[in-house]
C-alpha cells in the first residue's frame, strides 16, 4: 500500500487543515490532535496560537506523552491560563479551532459521549461531555477526529446529543466530511479509499462536496511527525 499508516495520514490531514487558523485548543484524550497541532506550528502555522488543557501556551519540541493533560505541556509553557479562560474566550467568539471527539457522530454534526442506546437504560455509558455543550456552539470551527470510520461511530442521528454547533469538519481514516448546508458532505477520499467504501461504513446516505482524493503525505511531513512523535504514541489510538 504504502509507507505509511492510518494514524500517519489522519494526524497530517488534520494539520494541514490549522494552516489558516489563529488558535486552537484541545483537551484531554487529544494525542491525535495535539500532534497535528505541534506539526502545523512546525511546517504551515508558526503564528498558529496553541492553548492546552493544562494551561500551556505554544508548547513546542518537548517528549511528548500519551496524557494530554501532563506537565510536558505546561512547564515550558510561554503563558498560562486557567481552564475558565478558555470559556471565557470561547463565549467572546476568539476561540478559532477547538478539537473534539465522540462515541457517535451524526449527519448534521451533532456529537453523542453521553450514552449508547436509551437514555433511561443505556446500553453503554460513555465518559460524558465535560465542557464541550459550551465550546462546541461558541468557537468559531469544531475539528471532530474519529480513529474508525465505522457504521456505529458515524451515525445518521445520535442516541443522545451531548454537544452540536460549529462543527466544520469530521475527519476519518476514509475521508473528511464538511458542513455544507447543514449536513456533513465528503469534501475529500483519503489515498486508498473511494466512495463505495465510504458509503459501506457510514451510517447515513453520503453526499459529495467534492470527491477528490486528498494528496499523500511528502516525505517532509512524515520526518516531521517522526521528530515530534518518535514513540509513534499516535498509533494507540487506531
Amino acid at each position: 500500500m504504502s509507507d505509511y499508516k492510518k494514524s500517519d495520514l489522519l494526524t497530517i490531514i488534520m494539520a494541514r487543515h490549522l494552516k489558516d487558523a489563529e488558535n486552537c485548543f484541545h483537551g484531554l484524550a487529544s494525542t491525535v490532535p495535539m500532534i497535528a497541532i505541534m506539526l502545523a506550528r512546525k511546517l504551515y502555522a508558526p503564528d498558529l496560537l496553541y492553548l492546552n488543557i493544562t494551561g500551556g501556551v505554544n508548547i513546542a519540541d518537548v517528549p511528548i506523552q500519551i496524557s494530554t493533560d501532563g506537565a510536558n505541556l505546561y512547564n515550558d509553557s510561554k503563558s498560562a491560563f486557567c481552564l475558565t479562560d478558555i470559556f471565557d474566550l470561547s463565549a467572546r467568539g476568539k476561540l478559532d479551532v477547538v478539537f473534539l471527539s465522540g462515541g457517535q457522530v451524526d449527519e448534521n454534526g451533532r456529537i453523542n459521549n453521553s450514552v449508547i442506546g436509551p437514555f433511561e437504560k443505556p446500553k453503554v455509558k460513555l465518559p460524558g461531555g465535560a465542557g464541550s455543550a459550551v465550546l462546541i456552539p461558541n468557537a468559531k470551527r469544531c475539528f471532530v477526529w474519529k480513529s474508525k470510520h465505522e457504521i456505529r461511530g458515524i451515525v445518521k442521528s445520535v442516541d443522545f446529543v451531548t454537544s452540536a454547533g460549529n462543527v466544520e469538519y469530521i475527519f476519518t481514516p476514509l475521508c473528511i466530511f464538511k458542513k455544507t448546508e447543514g449536513i456533513m458532505k465528503v469534501c475529500g477520499i483519503m489515498p486508498g479509499s473511494d466512495l463505495k467504501e465510504i458509503q459501506e461504513n457510514t451510517g447515513f446516505d453520503i453526499s459529495i462536496h467534492s470527491d477528490e482524493e486528498i494528496p499523500p503525505p511528502t516525505a517532509e511531513e512524515l520526518h516531521a511527525l517522526d521528530e515530534i512523535d518518535p514513540s509513534r504514541l499516535r498509533d494507540l489510538e487506531f
